[in-house]
């Protein structure tokens, strides 16, 4: 089997993975607990969700949907940040679909992996990557990336609710 294919599934069930678990957590949180946060230092849910979708918009949306980077990450952190729990779900939802359908060209086109997708777009800031990154660097950082923050999310979320539910 090709190792091309094996690294691009397996990110496929992950991403899957935690997307499916924060859609969970989100649908049992209200818009009380989304928008609360443990202290004035921390992140609330509300905050979390408008970084993931930040995130991938900035690195999944412009460079292969050539939708222009409109990101404002500094609102993505302010206190108080509300999301009705259909807008947070929704934004999840369409943050890790991006990711997943770029993964699914991927594994038609595996030699993608080496592509470097931000070759003709502005400087890289924030990220841990340059424009001279490969997808496979850009998959992998956002993998860790957001595996961290949908960590966050439900951990926020047990403190809110105590024990959540699974299907």
């Amino acid at each position: 089997m090709d190792p091309s294919i094996v690294l691009i599934d397996f990110l496929l069930a992950k991403f899957t993975s935690d997307k499916n678990r924060t859609l969970q957590v989100i649908e049992q949180l209200s818009e009380e607990d989304i928008g609360w946060s443990p202290t004035a230092e921390n992140n609330s849910v509300g905050n979390l969700v408008a970084h993931i979708w930040g995130t991938v918009h900035q690195r999944i949306e412009t460079a292969f949907f050539h939708v222009p980077d409109t990101r404002d990450r500094d609102r993505e952190f302010e206190r108080g940040l509300q999301f009705s729990r259909e807008k947070a779900h929704g934004l999840v939802g369409q943050s890790f679909d991006l990711i997943l359908r770029v993964l699914e060209r991927m594994r038609l086109r595996p030699e993608m992996l080496l592509d470097q997708p931000y070759l003709d777009l502005p400087p890289l800031t924030q990220s841990g990557l340059t424009n001279q990154s490969t997808n496979l660097e850009v998959m992998l950082q956002l993998m860790r990336h957001l595996s961290g923050h949908t960590a966050q999310i439900l951990y926020i979320a047990k403190m809110r609710k105590g024990q959540l539910r699974w299907r």
